[in-house]
């Protein structure tokens, strides 16, 4: 793994834009963190190597010696593993990502961590909530398994205690970051600061340092939710040491309609009309949010044209304004008639005369000027 060319551990191509580098090196960096796999020597390697890469693809004199060079051409430029010289911005990013960074609906609060503690308090899960319950709001209930210290080994996962000196960090239960000129000191991701690491494994809590409860809780959603928000649920996190909870956060994803696509705060609704509606005009009812509306067809109506009902959409999660619901017509034309359809249509297309051949006028001096070109 560790011959592997830069660009195919962060799954880019040698092309990829600085944002597509990002995007892949926060991805994977979130993916293999050793705080989302405790003892696993698999991905802590491919966790270093992920943020080597990013270190050195990431700063564009450093990636434009190694397309050309490749590593060799990198010995003295800083070229590394750990932390290194990685985007510090980046990595504070992917920390707040995963245990804080931010407040209130949408986002995360402070990362909370106590040294020797094995896991994060505040924790994130999805959930799935229905087209209506995401637009109206609800009350859901969810079951939740969260993280309590383990007692007979008072959360190290060690047995009896007995640790060594962490080979990741030297013992020092930090490692530095250095950006430009200036240096910074971040928690070992292996040891959690403790500067130690486990000799054998606890048996009760098999080295995890935790062991997992389950409960219910009830959490009222708000109106207008969209996939990808979060709400923060307070006091329903992990547990630490001293029985303070963390928090939940809950990032919904919301199922699709048969009907309705929401774009946003706006919602979309496809409007199946018959030519002949849409050729005379007519008011027809249509589904809304809230019951149903009146559609006004004017005289010759378009296939694909919108009518737009302002204050009809969802309401939005933070000011509560609703958006638009915007109606599109879908022409629907017969897909076969009998002979005395066939004959009105006929009757009506000559009553319309000329007219109703409009490819002729269009196209008439398009024949004559084909006709010189084929002229000796």
């Amino acid at each position: 793994m560790s011959e592997m060319d830069y660009y195919e551990i962060l799954e880019v191509s040698r092309d990829c834009s600085g944002a597509e580098l990002k995007k892949a090196y926060r991805k994977l960096a979130l993916k293999y963190h050793p705080d989302r796999n405790p003892d696993d020597k698999e991905a802590e390697e491919k966790f270093k190597l992920i943020n080597e890469a990013y270190q050195i693809l990431s700063d564009e004199e450093k990636r434009a010696i190694y397309d050309r060079y490749g590593k060799e051409g990198l010995q003295g430029q800083g070229a590394g593993g750990g932390f290194g010289g990685a985007n510090m911005d980046d990595i504070m990013d992917i920390f707040n990502s995963m245990f804080g960074g931010g407040g209130g609906f949408g986002g995360f609060g402070q990362s909370r961590r106590d040294p020797g503690q094995k896991y994060a308090l505040d924790f994130e899960m999805e959930l799935t909530l229905q087209f209506n319950e995401a637009v109206f709001g609800c009350e859901k209930t969810v079951d939740i398994r969260y993280k309590t210290y383990c007692r007979d080994c008072q959360g190290t996962g060690a047995k009896n205690g007995k640790m060594t000196t962490c080979d990741y960090c030297g013992g020092q239960g930090q490692i530095v970051m250095r950006q430009g000129f200036m240096t910074f000191a971040q928690e070992c991701p292996k040891c959690h600061g403790m500067g130690k690491k486990i000799e054998q494994k606890c048996p009760t809590c098999h080295g995890k340092g935790y062991a997992v409860k389950e409960e219910s809780v009830t959490v009222k959603i708000p109106a207008g939710v969209d996939s990808g928000n979060r709400l923060r649920v307070p006091g329903h996190g992990n547990e630490s040491k001293e029985g303070r909870r963390g928090d939940l956060y809950l990032t919904f994803y919301v199922e699709e309609d048969e009907h309705f696509v929401r774009n946003g705060n706006d919602i979309y609704i496809e409007v199946p009309v018959f030519f002949t509606q849409a050729i005379l005009g007519e008011t027809i009812s249509i589904p809304a949010l809230k019951g149903e509306l009146e559609l006004n067809l004017k005289q010759g109506t378009k296939d694909k044209e919108q009518f737009v009902f302002e204050g009809e959409g969802v309401p939005d999660v933070h000011s509560g304004r609703k958006g638009r619901l915007i109606a599109q017509i879908k022409l629907v034309l017969p897909k076969k008639f009998n002979d005395e359809q066939k004959a009105l249509l006929e009757k009506l297309q000559e009553s319309y005369g000329v007219e109703s051949h409009p490819h002729k006028s269009t196209f008439e001096s398009a024949f004559e000027r084909i006709k010189g070109w084929f002229k000796s």
